[in-house]
């Protein structure tokens, strides 16, 4: 990674790491209303400056003590199996598994072919660019829709953000959705005419990946939250043999992505992005929760930080440039964006888009979560408010991997959507953006006159519990 053009400072509303005044609830609620125990800290500036560097010292590396054991969660769930109660929905050699290194040096097998797709919410509401951009690259990849993946309609939200945004939710729903999702990947190819666990579940949001990894531990170890979640499960008829079906592998997309990255870039990459200057922001879902799951790469960042996303941006080519508030939330927070949004905004504002602006030149940031794209995409605009104009086009990976690839920038990419705007991004890629959208509304005239172009055929999408 290239070090900033500036030296690294401490970026917030007052510019030099204080906190910002003006969040504390006088009637003693706390900040923001979210209870007494979220209360000023009341650091002088001088202090605020020392805590955060002290932060980013112990952040910036591993500094986990990789000596210490920890369980690893999936060797007691082969116990559960051997004692008959569990299933597990194993990867096998058809899924063409890809091993890769997680933060404790354990392997975890990322599955490659044969691929359930657990979509997204947020993405499907809000950046619809996101996964057709992932299934355009499977398809350009030669992978066969119905055979290679499946993108079924059979699936529900994963309700984490109920949980983690209301406190509404409890674990045993959570659990129960987790599996009920879970037992229609494995059971999912027998309508096409093959056996249970031919495909095998690909998690599109961040926000899905980090609870269900928290939901598996759960499960596997509390014996009383399996026998509660079972009966659910069985009225559901989402048993099999009266047992629960458990992934071997929690998968997110961007670990496909990082697995995939090569052959991306050598089969099918048709644009030069070495002038691009790029900035990644990775979800805290994906590798601060259950954070012994996340991917680390000896040849990415020389193992020190998470490898996905970096790692397909360097094997497109382009300048990954370092930034100091790389380790920071993107404000979304679950919480705050329900209940105190002008939080949100601010953070994002302050803590992101303004360093990546200032620090690194960012052309992009790319991110790997609905929650991170949705916020810094979608807030920007509240910045001139306070006349912050400093705008960075924001995307996914896999987004930024497509438009490399030739994927047009309103069919698949659909950057139109985005509320932070790319057309200078796109532009410096090599790409008209004028031509594209005009292209783009003369295709919109085919679609009201019916000719349809479909990236998956739309009868594959009707999936139902066997």
């Amino acid at each position: 990674m290239n070090p900033t053009d500036n030296t690294p400072g401490n970026h917030n509303a007052n510019g030099d790491g204080a906190t910002k005044p003006g969040f504390h609830n006088t009637d003693g609620q706390g900040i923001a209303g979210h209870g007494s125990f979220f209360q000023e800290t009341n650091l002088s500036r001088e202090e605020a400056v020392k805590a955060t560097d002290w932060v980013r010292k112990h952040v910036d590396r591993r500094t986990v003590d990789l000596g210490d054991r920890m369980d690893d969660i999936r060797e007691h769930m082969w116990e559960l199996e051997r004692e008959g109660e569990i299933i597990v929905h194993r990867i096998t050699d058809a899924h063409k598994p890809m091993t890769v290194r997680t933060l404790f040096g354990w392997e975890k097998k990322i599955p490659t072919n044969q691929l359930w797709h657990h979509k997204s919410c947020g993405q499907c509401g809000n950046i619809p660019g996101y996964p057709t951009s992932l299934l355009w690259t499977m398809n350009q990849l030669g992978m066969q829709p119905g055979r290679d993946y499946l993108d079924e309609t059979d699936q529900t939200s994963c309700t984490a953000w109920n949980y983690h945004g209301s406190g509404i939710g409890n674990v045993e729903s959570l659990a129960a959705v987790f599996l009920r999702n879970f037992h229609q990947a494995y059971i999912s190819g027998k309508q096409h005419g093959f056996d249970a666990g031919h495909f095998f579940p690909l998690v599109h949001c961040g926000t899905s990946f980090g609870n269900y990894k928290e939901i598996r531990k759960y499960l596997i170890e509390s014996a009383e939250l399996r026998e509660k979640v079972k009966k659910i499960l069985g009225k559901l008829g989402r048993l099999v043999d009266g047992k629960l079906v458990i992934p071997e592998e929690i998968v997110h997309y961007s670990e496909w992505v990082h697995v995939m990255r090569n052959r991306i870039a050598s089969e099918l990459q048709k644009i030069d992005v070495s002038n691009i200057r790029v900035t990644a922001h990775v979800a805290c879902h994906y590798y601060k929760m259950v954070h012994e799951d996340a991917v680390y790469d000896a040849d990415v960042l020389g193992g020190n930080r998470t490898a996905i996303i970096t790692s397909v941006a360097q094997a497109l080519g382009a300048q990954v440039i370092d930034y100091s508030t790389w380790y920071d939330c993107c404000g979304f927070g679950f919480r705050h964006i329900i209940s105190e949004r002008e939080f949100t905004r601010s953070f994002t504002m302050d803590r992101k888009i303004r360093v990546a602006r200032e620090e690194a030149n960012a052309d992009v940031m790319l991110a790997n979560d609905t929650g991170c794209v949705t916020t810094m995409d979608k807030n920007q605009w509240i910045g001139k408010t306070h006349e912050q104009n400093f705008q960075v086009p924001i995307m996914a990976d896999i987004q930024f991997a497509a438009l490399a690839c030739g994927a047009d920038p309103f069919k698949i990419v659909q950057l139109q959507w985005h509320a932070s705007p790319c057309e200078d991004l796109v532009e410096k890629m090599g790409i008209s953006w004028s031509e594209t959208k005009k292209r783009f509304q003369e295709y919109l005239k085919e679609v009201e006159q019916g000719n349809i172009e479909y990236l998956y055929n739309p009868e594959l999408a009707y999936g139902g519990a066997q």
